[in-house]
């Protein structure tokens, strides 16, 4: 039998080989983590997932968004916000969670190496470390490189005024008017924030409903909102050439004819796996056009000991599954107990308002045939959103009207992603909607919205 140095050897150091890594560790198995020079906690810490949420919360507190209500729509806690005063607030959040990845990997006994990897064979690896190449060998590995913005050369970046979602915070001032190309989740995140600092956005879209997986009545209170604070979208629309007119504007030419201009132009139209340098040929793996890696539900790859998990294997390239992903992954592949649910796993959109949701959409549950009826709460029912001037929020209940077991839960508002796990929970246990009805939430809050969308589904029975 073969003898190799590691156990378990993960290429990638984000959240799914983060917790791969620890997992197999405290498996007993002896771990090494490989990732690019200065990229410790991979994309989602460095340009994805931390630094856009924090960008947003920044966001949220400088421009005064949520006060608006209460003391106007001029109202700001700042009146001249800045680049650098956005990427103050994330620079410092990102240093310290950089910390707290290597301190995990560190307690757990894993040992982190710094270079680009690629394999030599299907358990060899060369890591170009600063001080040469490194040769390691794993007895089983894991690919979790993530992935980086897709490119279009009908689309010239220059980084500055015309970016992907990684240069973000480059651009030297945030402009008046932005062109916003892709309606996914990061592009309508970067829009919705955006439009709080009173950016004039048109977000354009060559699919005519971008995000089918999200609830269409979340959508569209989504859009709603969006257009009320300024924005225009343009769905149906491609964009096929993007230029500097006379007037030093950047225009989107679109195939209909039209010309849209703005300021900047932020290009966020899917993103591209990290598989491309790796030579993973050598390990007899073979990517798709994204450079992405089919697995099974394991997380296991057509090379039975290497497996695949995060935004590496796809849909739906969240942080928190991703997470969830590696843990399964260094479980089947040690023969160790786990269960998993994918069809439970959140979403968590951070759009403003933020979107949350789990289980089946009405849409999902209409093209199944399985009757169902709903229950809704307004957040301008609920006290608590009252006094933090969200006006905006909306969570749906969705339940089989025969066994009242609840079938999906939505929500768009405030904290939507923190008070899911309610119903979350609830769903997972094979609870009802009588459950919300007959328990008691503490007043006010914003879970209490729980037991006003039970009353109200109940009362339709």
């Amino acid at each position: 039998m073969a003898s190799y140095q590691y156990d378990l050897v993960v290429i990638g150091s984000g959240p799914a080989g983060q917790k791969a890594a620890i997992c197999a560790a405290k498996l007993r198995k002896q771990v090494a983590v490989t990732d690019r020079r200065h990229m410790l906690g991979g994309a989602s810490l460095h340009t994805g997932t931390i630094p856009s949420k924090t960008l947003r919360e920044a966001i949220l507190y400088l421009s005064g968004f949520s006060q608006r209500s209460f003391y106007g729509k001029g109202y700001s806690v700042k009146d001249k916000i800045s680049v650098a005063d956005l990427a103050f607030r994330v620079q410092a959040v990102v240093k310290r969670e950089i910390e707290v990845v290597r301190s995990q990997l560190k307690r757990n006994g894993v040992v982190a190496l710094v270079g680009d990897s690629r394999f030599l064979d299907p358990h060899t690896i060369e890591v170009a470390t600063e001080t040469g190449p490194q040769i390691i060998t794993g007895e089983h590995v894991l690919i979790a490189t993530g992935t980086r913005p897709a490119h279009n050369a009908a689309i010239p970046l220059d980084g500055i005024r015309i970016v992907d979602s990684d240069q973000a915070l480059t651009s030297p001032q945030i402009p008046r008017e932005l062109i916003v190309v892709g309606a996914g989740v990061i592009g309508l995140e970067y829009a919705s924030m955006l439009t709080a600092l009173n950016v004039k956005v048109t977000l354009i879209d060559q699919r005519p409903t971008p995000l089918e997986f999200v609830d269409t009545e979340i959508l569209d209170t989504l859009y709603y909102h969006m257009r009320r604070n300024g924005a225009v979208f343009r769905f149906g629309e491609k964009v096929t050439k993007v230029e500097i007119d006379e007037r030093d504007r950047v225009v989107a030419v679109l195939e209909s004819g039209k010309r849209i201009h703005g300021e900047g132009l932020l290009y966020t139209v899917g993103r591209q796996a990290n598989t491309d340098q790796m030579n993973i040929e050598a390990a007899g793996l073979v990517a798709d056009e994204r450079g992405r890696i089919p697995v099974n539900e394991s997380y296991q790859s057509r090379v039975p000991h290497i497996y695949a998990a995060g935004d590496v294997v796809g849909f739906p390239s969240l942080a928190a599954t991703a997470m969830e992903q590696g843990r399964l992954a260094s479980c089947h592949m040690f023969g160790a107990p786990c269960a998993s649910r994918p069809e439970l796993f959140p979403f968590g959109i951070y759009t403003i308002p933020e979107i949350s949701m789990v289980g089946k959409t009405e849409q999902q549950l209409t093209a199944e045939k399985i009757p169902y009826e709903f229950g809704v709460a307004k957040y301008e029912e609920l006290a608590r959103a009252q006094m933090i001037g969200d006006e905006a929020g909306l969570l749906k209940l969705l339940f089989d009207p025969d066994t009242r077991k609840i079938l999906g839960v939505h929500v768009i508002g405030e904290r939507a992603a923190e008070i899911l796990h309610i119903g979350q929970a609830v769903l997972a246990m094979g609870g009802t909607i009588e459950y919300f009805r007959d328990t008691v939430f503490n007043y006010p809050t914003l879970a209490e919205a729980f037991k006003v969308a039970a009353l109200d589904g109940l009362n339709k029975l």
